[in-house]
């Protein structure tokens, strides 16, 4: 069977579909029930109308504490980087704190998809959106696929809903097309909780998925990544990045504007003094590259994050959500590899693995290990950390 990487430029979808079904016609495998009636069409702004503000979420609002099915997105790759799409389920295996557990749903890229897409809409990123608003057409073709509802948040000071759950794609492609730049506060943190709630309440049996679009850090948000992180988990929302350079945002700019002051420092680095009583985090702040030295390091402090329900004073904030729920994190050097980073995510969702199984009863609080092995040498295997059974509120 021929293969071909999920990296290779807007036709990925299309080429990894075609794959699919191979793969699927040579296991044998069944595709999974769809039996999803079409959601609510999509709601259009009156003009001179304005986006629709989200409150903060409140502890009324807290996701649930248990969770009674674990849904675990697993990517395989080989040596080479592609994708490895003809394995059937009695090639994975999947323990739950160490123990093996029975697979109880098993798909290759079927299942339905709900996708939020959040992204930030600040004056900090301001030179950086007309890149953003390209990714419209590659989001409604390559990520929602004719398959997937999606629906459109915007943040910066608060969080606006600018499409609502739909699947009517030029909708989704116009909201994108179409953002509106904001002021400066950066609420990532809040979109990402609000995103999160919205997914819980999706049909059981379809792929929860948080896309967001943004810094990789947050500014006064009344959520806190630690508690952002656990909900997903238990929700079962994956979360998938691309960050955006502040940097190249203003090296944009200063091409407009040429007294426009010089950065200080690289992306993702600290060029000036963290502020008193704020220390950073165990060592990690420079590294933030999926799979390099710092994946260790940024699996340690989501799992800290996850534990502690806490806020962490790092650049990584994008990096650590994806790599707390199974997903993949992309850092554009430029602007224009923002669309290449919105096409390898579309190709990735649509040739993913999904496994499920219902965890043992009275299962034990605190933090729980997922791990996903295959019965094949060679192989890269990516899924979700383990997710988070919190103590009974007193």
């Amino acid at each position: 069977m021929t293969r071909r990487k999920a990296t290779s430029g807007f036709g990925a979808t299309a080429a990894i579909a075609a794959a699919i079904s191979l793969a699927l016609a040579w296991a044998a495998l069944a595709p999974a029930a769809r039996g999803q009636g079409a959601p609510a069409g999509p709601i259009h702004l009156q003009p001179g109308a304005t986006p629709e503000k989200e409150p903060p979420p409140s502890a009324a609002q807290k996701i649930r504490v248990r969770t009674e099915e674990v849904t675990a997105p697993v990517i395989v790759r080989n040596r080479s980087g592609e994708m490895v799409l003809d394995l059937i389920q009695k090639d994975f295996h999947i323990y739950d704190n160490g123990v093996e557990q029975k697979i109880d749903r098993f798909d290759l890229g079927g299942e339905p998809l709900s996708i939020v897409l959040a992204v930030e809409t600040s004056s900090r990123v301001e030179p950086l959106l007309p890149a953003v608003r390209k990714t419209g057409i590659i989001f409604s073709q390559a990520v929602m696929a004719q398959s997937a509802e999606a629906a459109v948040l915007s943040f910066d000071d608060t969080v606006h809903t600018l499409e609502k759950f739909t699947t009517d794609t030029d909708a989704v492609q116009s909201a994108i097309n179409h953002l509106q730049n904001g002021p400066s506060g950066i609420r990532l943190y809040d979109a990402m909780a609000r995103g999160i709630l919205m997914l819980q309440d999706r049909a059981a049996g379809r792929r929860r998925v948080l896309l967001v679009v943004g810094e990789s850090h947050d500014k006064d948000s009344g959520s806190r990544l630690g508690e952002v992180l656990r909900a997903a988990q238990l929700a079962n929302v994956t979360i998938y990045t691309i960050s955006l350079s502040t940097t190249a945002a203003e090296m944009r700019a200063q091409q407009d504007d040429n007294s426009s002051p010089a950065p200080i420092g690289p992306p993702g680095t600290f060029p000036v003094p963290v502020p008193p009583g704020q220390g950073q985090v165990p060592s990690i702040e420079s590294q933030v590259e999926p799979g390099g030295s710092g994946s260790a390091n940024l699996l340690a402090l989501a799992e800290w994050l996850v534990k502690t329900g806490k806020n962490s004073l790092t650049p990584n904030s994008l990096a650590v959500a994806s790599k707390a729920t199974g997903g993949l994190h992309t850092n554009p050097k430029k602007d224009r590899s923002i669309e290449k980073a919105m096409d390898e995510i579309g190709g990735e969702l649509h040739a993913q693995y999904t496994i499920s199984y219902r965890p043992p009863g009275q299962e034990p609080e605190g933090y729980h290990q997922i791990k996903v092995t295959v019965d094949r040498s060679g192989l890269d295997v990516r899924t979700r950390p383990g997710y988070y059974i919190a103590p009974p509120e007193h």
